[in-house]
């Protein structure tokens, strides 16, 4: 993952939990670095350290910190200059949901090494659709979550999103606002 990533790990820690909390964080994690660089890639191994480490130094389930970094990354991004990029993405949620592919395209264009996931809706009605999400890491459908009810945020939206089903490596999420 992109340093970007990890630097709003490290940012949400420090905001919710302090720079002490952090650092024990990136002990435990065998990391020593101090920083990340915003457009450098890490190892996905890393990011996952650092959330395993998190959970267990702050007694907080591994679900429940993806989830909220997933709310987190919506803000996080848009004050880290990327704001103007999530509003070509659309004016609306279902709309921004349908170009995440897109935006993540546009994103490939200054991080050429990002393997995002890939999105599709479908079964689209009045304030709800379902959303199919493909991606080659493990793990991160609590992080899915969050940033679906941190999109709904963004536009003033309370959003319901549970899983659905998964059909050969495909995840299917209602998303209802």
């Amino acid at each position: 993952m992109y340093g970007l990533v990890n630097k709003a790990v490290k940012e949400l820690v420090i905001e919710k939990f302090g720079e002490e909390s952090w650092e024990t964080i990136c002990a435990k994690a065998n990391f020593d670095d101090g920083d990340f660089l915003s457009m450098s890639p890490y190892p996905d191994k890393l990011t996952f350290d650092l959330v395993a480490s998190a959970s267990e130094v702050l007694n907080v389930p591994v679900e429940d910190l993806l989830f909220a970094f997933g709310e987190y990354w919506i803000l996080y991004t848009a004050d880290q200059g990327y704001g103007n990029m999530l509003e070509l993405a659309g004016d609306s949620f279902p709309k921004f949901l349908k170009n995440l592919n897109m935006l993540h395209q546009r994103v490939n264009s200054v991080m050429p090494d990002l393997k995002p996931p890939a999105f599709t809706v479908r079964n689209e009605k009045e304030n709800y659709l379902e959303l199919v999400y493909n991606s080659h890491r493990t793990g991160l459908i609590p992080m899915l979550m969050g940033l679906v009810s941190g999109l709904g945020k963004r536009f003033d939206l309370v959003v319901d999103c549970t899983q659905l089903s998964e059909e050969e490596g495909s995840h299917v999420f209602v998303v209802k606002w």
